[in-house]
Formats: C-alpha cells, structure tokens, sequence
C-alpha cells in the first residue's frame, strides 16, 4: 500500500489585513509564541497591502536577514509613500520578513538562530523563523506573480549593486527574471551562482513558478545616499517593468555592465585565521592567478602572511568587509564580465 505524505497543519501566522480589498492597508503577520518574557505573545511582522483592482501581484520583501538595510529601509519609506491610485493590481509589502532579526540588527534571528534565508520552504510545526518561512511558502508567494527580495551584504560583506538571476530549466521563466533583473536598473545584472540554493527563498519560489529577482546593494552593516537612490529607483523600476505602476524604466547614466558566475570557483573561501589585507578594489578588474588578498597570522610577529589568488578572469564584485577572517570565510567572489545575458 503507498504510503501518502502527512498532511501539514494551516500556519500558525494570522494576517490582520485583507489581501483582497482595494485601498491601502498597514497590519501585521501574527506569530503566537511563548517566551520568558511574555507568555501569550506574537512576532509581530510589519505587513502593507496596497489594491487597486484586477491585476498583477508583487511580493516586495525585506529583511530576510536582519543586517541588510537598503531593502528594509527603502520598503519602509515606499509602504508610507505607495498609494492605490498609483496600482494596478497588488503589491505586498514586508520590509522586515524576519522582525527578529531585524530589530536585533544581526543575520540571523536572537529567538531560535534562524537564518530565514536558509529555511525554506519551512515548517508549521517547527522554530520560529521555519514557521515564518513555511507562512511566505504557503500563503504569501502562492498569491504573487513576481517577487523581488532586496538583499545586501549585511555587517560581513560589500557587494557591487547589482540585480540578479538564476539558471532556471524553465528558461521562458528564467528569461521573465533575467529581464526584471536588468530592469532593476542597478549598475550591474547578473546571473548568480548560489553555493547552496536548496533552502533559499529564491528557490521557494521559483519552484512555484514565479518570477523572482533578488538584488546586492552594499554592506557593511549599513547604507548610503548612493545605495539608497539605487534601491529605490530600483523597486519603482521593477513595479513600473511589470506593469504595477506607470512610469518609464530608470537606467544607469553610462549603461549597465552585465555580469556572470558560472560555478564554485568565483568564491574565494579562506583557508585561514587572521587579518584580512585585499589588494584589489570592488569593480577592479582580475586576471586568473593575480594575487588578491594577504592573511596575516595574528599570534606571532615576523611570519610571512598566505597569499590568495584569483582562479579566474573577471572582477572582484564582493569582499569581506570585516578584515577579521576565520578558516571558511568568504574573503572575495569573482564574477565575469559578459557581453549579454540571456536564458
């Protein structure tokens, strides 16, 4: 006899607004916990719907990881600026998916050590930031057309502003995302490379046939003017390319360097524990066994420091920002320079 796969329960998380009525409306997604501090408590999750009729819906999210400022920051500014007259069809805002983190300005959630971006597709019956991810999984991307997740390098990265991509078997859906990758309109689009994408939100919803555009924007743990008027331009280019919002598409003065990451091998991991000297730039050009980064051994004097070297052509798009490097750290990522991109 075959065995059928445990039905799971509803999720736990109540929206207090309407997905279906038109107007703008600002609530929350509950999540009843219980804690030390408060027994019959909730995760409180901001959450702006903002309807205009019949239409496309887009899933606009933030805060995946609590660290990275330019989506949560600009999220915030558009769910107080968007009105309904501007839609055409639905667009859901979540400038802080996972709120723990957020608030406690880490990566990863203080409540369970969740990182959310390695959760999905979730779990109802599981951690907290599972439970988050199994509500998105279930409830918030079935009900979207595309999805756009600002990501940036958080307190460990600096990441060249770029929207991105995946290879996808569906190449009329990978095509869908290349073009709202490059509409974004970030100085750089690219198709991504993940060194794992199994537990990604990225793959929750490609899965599930949406378009879906992910973006780097900076790091440090921070934002700038700069990082900020690019994220911002960015999210109305994205909803005016997909029809939510009328307008014309903002490009980058100068045009748009398109970039690829075909496997592994554009990560540069550390082999070692030290200081952390990089001797290339974000944006500076590499040639295929240049030396790029130094680590210096920290508990002696005198001792030569591990060079680090480039096993391919292209440009340094990502470096650690903290020069503290463990063994396994991300210390630069490679990307080539490419004349097109297509599916």
């Amino acid at each position: 006899m075959t065995q059928q796969a445990p039905t799971r329960r509803p999720s736990p998380v109540s929206a207090t607004v309407d997905f279906d009525a038109d107007g703008v409306q600002h609530g929350f997604l509950k999540l009843p916990i219980s804690t030390d501090i408060s027994a019959w408590g909730a995760v409180m999750i901001p959450i702006t719907v903002v309807k205009n009729g019949e239409g496309p819906t887009a899933l606009l999210t933030g805060g995946n990881h609590g660290d990275e400022y330019e989506g949560i920051t600009s999220l915030l500014k558009l769910s107080n600026a968007l009105t309904a007259d501007e839609v055409k069809g639905r667009v859901i805002i979540v400038p802080c998916m996972n709120t723990p983190a957020v608030m406690a300005g880490t990566r990863t959630s203080p409540m369970d050590k969740g990182n959310l971006n390695r959760s999905f597709p979730g779990d109802p019956d599981g951690s907290v930031t599972s439970q988050i991810a199994d509500y998105f999984t279930r409830v918030l991307v079935p009900m979207s057309d595309v999805v756009l997740d600002l990501h940036s390098g958080g307190r460990t990265l600096d990441i060249l502003p770029f929207g991105a991509s995946h290879v996808l078997d569906d190449k009329e859906q990978q095509q869908a995302a290349l073009e709202g990758a490059k509409a974004f309109g970030a100085p750089y689009a690219m198709v991504m490379f993940e060194l794992d994408a199994e537990k990604l939100f990225d793959t929750a919803c490609e899965r599930q046939g949406k378009v879906f555009v992910a973006t780097e924007l900076g790091g440090g743990g921070t934002s700038t003017p700069q990082s900020m008027a690019i994220t911002e331009q960015g999210v109305r280019n994205f909803l005016v390319h997909y029809g939510l919002v009328d307008g014309e598409v903002v490009m980058p003065e100068g045009g748009q360097i398109y970039l690829d990451m075909p496997d592994a091998s554009c990560y540069v991991q550390s082999q070692h524990q030290g200081v952390l000297e990089l001797t290339v730039a974000l944006g500076e050009a590499v040639k295929k066994g240049q030396t790029i980064a130094y680590v210096y051994d920290m508990s002696r004097s005198g001792a030569e420091p591990v060079a680090y070297q480039a096993e391919r052509d292209g440009i340094l798009m990502a470096r650690r920002a903290p020069s503290l490097i463990n063994m396994g750290d991300t210390l630069a990522v490679i990307a080539d320079v490419v004349d097109r991109l297509e599916a």
